[in-house]
């Protein structure tokens, strides 16, 4: 594949009209961030209401306004919300059964005018509980249909020849975004729910590993009393491949740490070390997590302390395991 060469002249012109159609559709999306008024928090309590009494969210258009439902439809599953795509055309051919008593229609059309959208509406107003209107023409067919229309009037298409919907579909796919991302947080949906709706790939691996999931415990973790010697000590984190040892009392409740380079620096100390026991020499107090919390926890607490190994405990304190730096390389946390 050859490289096309461009003369600096023509690579200047060609940028600086890519920022003109990204400054036209900023100042159109600033036009309907201040449009935003009770309209929209209607339409926020009514999405929330329909999910409440277990009802579903059907959204309808045609053309690009379908295609954009159909990212608004994305969003909202992947958020909790149940939502289906619905095209107008089938729906007028069998598929408006997908439509249920009292479920929620969300119609996307710019111009409101549409003829299989207005063909369509007679006959989802008998079953929606509520429609709700995205449009550019607040005067539509659909808006007089509409129990909520929410504008997406521009005043620019960024298209120089001002034909292609741009600046209006980006405004019907923000205003779609700001749809879901408050009802989100008005259904107190949290970063475990999103992570139970995505269990594969890196984002659910993230949301979803616990502590007691990476860590080291049983034949891989050094428990050793207080009164143990710094030798048998470091005969435990040998026979553990450990970097470190717990010290805990006989019902396991946490009393410190000894990790490998505790022992470096006691050694250069002493040479005798080795007889010594390892409460004299651990560290008290030691940083801990709880089984149950989130892994990626531990990553926060091993940059913020600077430090390798992060001992892990039940709710009583009483260790159960122990985290190595060098675990978390089979995660993505890092």
């Amino acid at each position: 594949m050859h490289a096309v060469a461009v003369g600096i002249t023509e690579t200047s012109n060609l940028i600086g009209k890519a920022k003109a159609v990204l400054q036209i559709e900023i100042s159109q999306l600033e036009l309907l961030a201040d449009r935003i008024d009770e309209h929209f928090a209607e339409a926020i309590t009514a999405l929330h209401g329909t999910l409440d009494r277990q009802n579903k969210i059907v959204v309808i258009g045609v053309g690009k306004s379908e295609s954009i439902g159909k990212k608004l439809v994305a969003t909202l599953n992947s958020t909790g919300a149940t939502a289906v795509s619905l095209s107008c055309q089938n729906a007028l051919h069998g598929d408006l059964g997908i439509l249920s008593t009292n479920d929620l229609i969300i119609a996307l059309s710019y111009s409101g005018e549409t003829p299989e959208m207005t063909s369509l509406l007679p006959h989802v107003k008998k079953r929606a509980a509520t429609i709700i209107a995205i449009t550019g023409n607040i005067e539509s067919t659909l808006a007089k249909h509409s129990d909520i229309v929410l504008s997406t009037e521009v005043e620019q298409e960024a298209c120089p020849l001002g034909l292609a919907p741009t600046s209006s579909s980006t405004n019907m796919l923000a205003l779609g975004d700001a749809l879901a991302m408050v009802l989100l947080e008005k259904r107190g949906f949290k970063s475990e729910d999103f992570a139970e709706l995505h269990p594969g790939g890196n984002l659910g691996k993230y949301l979803l590993t616990k502590v007691s999931d990476i860590m080291r415990c049983d034949a891989d973790l050094a428990v050793v009393l207080p009164e143990t010697t710094v030798q048998e000590t470091v005969l435990a984190m040998l026979k553990s491949r450990s970097g470190a040892a717990v010290v805990a009392d006989q019902n396991k409740k946490l009393l410190g740490i000894f990790t490998h380079g505790d022992f470096v620096r006691g050694y250069q100390e002493n040479r005798e070390i080795g007889d010594d026991l390892v409460q004299n020499r651990m560290s008290k107090d030691p940083v801990s997590i709880q089984y149950d919390e989130l892994a990626v926890n531990v990553v926060k607490i091993i940059r913020d302390n600077r430090i390798d190994d992060v001992i892990v405990t039940d709710g009583k304190q009483k260790v159960v395991g122990l985290v190595d730096v060098q675990d978390l390389s089979n995660f993505d946390f890092a």
